[in-house]
């Protein structure tokens, strides 16, 4: 027989073998845990599919930029990494982080029948992240001198200033995007996402080539073809709210200005797990910047940082899922339920990160060619894809723990985790092997792997010690708490 708490255990069970109960049995033999590792499989790929896919094509906006940028110049491909990866995504990571709030309040208002509240919620968070804009926009345009103080390049600083000034109106954009994809998230309205994503990217191809080969607007180009593509995106996502989403969409309403300044605050605390993480490899970008021959080390280590960009977005996807894998699970009171698929996320997670690594360490010599014509930056490039491949190996299992912290409610124990991890502990080591032992770009990046991999342990030992059961009432309390609240007391107790 199979004691509960060992790996076997840890499968969910397909309907016909429910526990009276509702919750999954253990699994008694290999045939039991290949079938219930397919169903899981499959509720889990559902989710993660459309909302990765819809991901990827917006990062794909910013990866194919630089492409094109990339074979202009080394100065330009430089700069437009640094302008994209520091400032513009400073920018992303708070904005998404700002409206991450609306995975709580939208689900809340779902899962209680009142999908009206959806339209209202989605209004607010749009208030809230173009007010975040407009105090953002020193940031843009005082950008040459932001980056100068940083220590980047005179030259690269005063390029990379140029193209940010112009991309200052995708800003905007995403302050509509990002509240409306939780909106439809909310309600597993995903497939609509992965449409208007992969029309979003076509569009932008054709406007790149359009813009800075036939036109010849070279920088300047490439920032309208941001700005045109990421507004597309928006356009098409409130057209389908205002047109398709009638139940949650009512009509633009004055009660989106109520409890606004609880609202703020729920967004705030929802941003900090989330910029802690993003805001760290930004970083790496920023150190590059002081090295000796800063053009090609900051020039490698963007490219690098845009395939794993790639496969980064993949995993936001896999995040999304597990996150509402967990809730839901948590939410209907079936605690193994929940550890099954915990332990198939991780485990499906780790296959594709090893994947990678295999891929990239055996194209090292070939993918820089995608990006740069430069014989020196394919050099410097393929020097560093060893840590390439580490870091997309860490980077599959760590969205993924991420995602299960959203779904059991422990954002804050996460936040206080990446923050001594991340930058108490990666980041000077980083520092140390990069300056004081002088092993440069690799020293940098090796230093702050460590970071990850310190966050990546605690977290798993954080889910392997954690009591589903206990997560489970805890969930049923909550829901029952929220049950019995108006709209208004519901957003101050989540405040």
């Amino acid at each position: 027989m199979v004691e509960e708490g060992t790996f076997v255990d840890l499968v969910p069970a397909p309907p016909h073998r429910l526990k009276p109960d509702g919750d999954e049995p253990p699994v008694r033999s290999v045939a039991d845990a290949w079938e219930v590792f397919l169903a899981e499989s499959k509720k889990l790929w559902a989710i993660a599919v459309p909302i990765g896919f819809s991901v990827l094509c917006l990062y794909g906006i910013n990866s194919f930029t630089q492409i094109y940028v990339g074979h202009i110049g080394n100065l330009q491909l430089s700069a437009v990494a640094i302008s994209l990866s520091v400032i513009n995504n400073f920018a992303f990571g708070f904005l998404l982080g700002m409206g991450s709030a609306l995975e709580t309040l939208c689900g809340q208002a779902f899962g209680a029948g009142k999908i009206e509240m959806l339209g209202i919620y989605m209004q607010r968070s749009w208030i809230i992240l173009i007010a975040s804009c407009v105090v953002m926009l020193p940031l843009y345009i005082f950008a040459p001198h932001v980056l100068k103080l940083l220590g980047i390049d005179d030259a690269i600083a005063d390029t990379a200033g140029r193209f940010t000034v112009g991309i200052i109106p995708q800003i905007f954009a995403l302050a509509i995007n990002f509240p409306t994809q939780k909106f439809l998230q909310a309600q597993s309205k995903v497939l609509v996402l992965a449409w208007i994503g992969g029309a979003a990217l076509l569009v932008h191809i054709f406007l790149l080539y359009l813009f800075i080969y036939v036109f010849g607007w070279g920088l300047s180009g490439a920032a309208a073809a941001v700005d045109i593509s990421m507004w597309l995106v928006s356009f098409a996502q409130v057209a389908y709210v205002m047109g398709w989403c009638k139940d949650g969409w009512t009509g633009f309403s004055w009660s989106a200005f109520k409890e606004i300044w609880a609202f703020v605050r729920l967004s705030l605390a929802s941003a900090v797990m989330l910029c802690l993480e993003i805001w760290y490899m930004m970083i790496l970008v920023v150190l590059t910047g002081h090295l000796n021959n800063a053009e090609i080390a900051v020039g490698s280590i963007s490219i690098c940082m845009n395939i794993n960009g790639w496969e980064g977005m993949v995993f936001i996807g896999i995040n999304a899922a597990i996150s509402v894998r967990v809730s839901n699970e948590l939410g209907s009171g079936r605690p193994r339920a929940t550890l099954h698929s915990v332990i198939n996320v991780v485990a499906t997670s780790l296959v594709i990160g090893l994947a990678a690594m295999v891929f990239i360490l055996g194209a090292r010599d070939y993918f820089p060619i995608i990006f740069t014509s430069d014989k020196e930056m394919q050099r410097a490039v393929s020097n560093i894809a060893g840590l390439l491949g580490v870091t997309m190996v860490l980077n599959s299992i760590q969205p993924v723990i991420s995602g299960v912290a959203i779904g059991g409610g422990w954002q804050a124990l996460v936040a206080y985790i990446n923050l001594g991890c991340y930058y108490a502990f990666g980041l000077p080591l980083g520092c140390i092997f990069g300056y004081v032992f002088d092993w440069g770009v690799e020293g940098i990046w090796a230093g702050m792997l460590c970071g990850v991999a310190l966050q990546t342990m605690i977290l798993l030992v954080i889910v392997w010690r954690t009591n589903w059961k206990d997560e489970a009432k805890q969930a049923a309390e909550r829901v029952r708490m929220w049950g019995g609240q108006n709209d208004s007391d519901s957003t101050k107790l989540q405040s």
